[in-house]
């Protein structure tokens, strides 16, 4: 059921016009994928000539909300989940990030537009992973 005072088409429609236009614009001027966990990971065993481009990219998703701030209030921060359960959360998105050679961005933003078939499939298997595992938490384990 749709939350009808939460729904706000517009400022997803917004938000994912320039998620887009971001993605198209390093492809067209740099020749990269746009997937988050090759941008830190490329950070994290930096290559000469191959950081600044990645430290620009980070710092423009943290500098975002600060910008957001300009125009509006940010939303309230509201996390259902303890720490550990958040600790694990974590490892198990880093561990499947390496088994599929790619985060959702890269994947699921990316490798869709491309039209690429190992995108295509690794969306599919992370999207079912995360239906699997919402309806598991919170319908068998009752919410954790």
């Amino acid at each position: 059921m749709i939350d009808m005072n939460h729904f706000t088409p517009l400022s997803a429609l917004l938000g994912g016009l320039l998620i887009g236009t971001g993605a198209v614009l390093l492809i067209l001027f740099n020749g990269r994928i746009a997937g988050i966990s090759g941008i830190v990971g490329g950070l994290l065993r930096p290559i000469t000539g191959d950081v600044a481009w990645r430290a620009a990219f980070i710092l423009g998703l943290l500098m975002a909300p600060l910008a957001f701030r300009l125009f509006a209030s940010l939303p309230a921060i509201q996390i259902d989940a303890g720490y550990p359960l958040l600790i694990v959360a974590g490892l198990l998105v880093g561990i499947g990030t390496r088994y599929g050679a790619g985060c959702t961005s890269g994947h699921g933003v990316c490798g869709l537009s491309r039209l690429s078939t190992r995108s295509v499939i690794a969306t599919l298997v992370f999207m079912g992973a995360g239906f699997v595992t919402v309806f598991v938490v919170k319908h068998l384990l009752g919410g954790l």
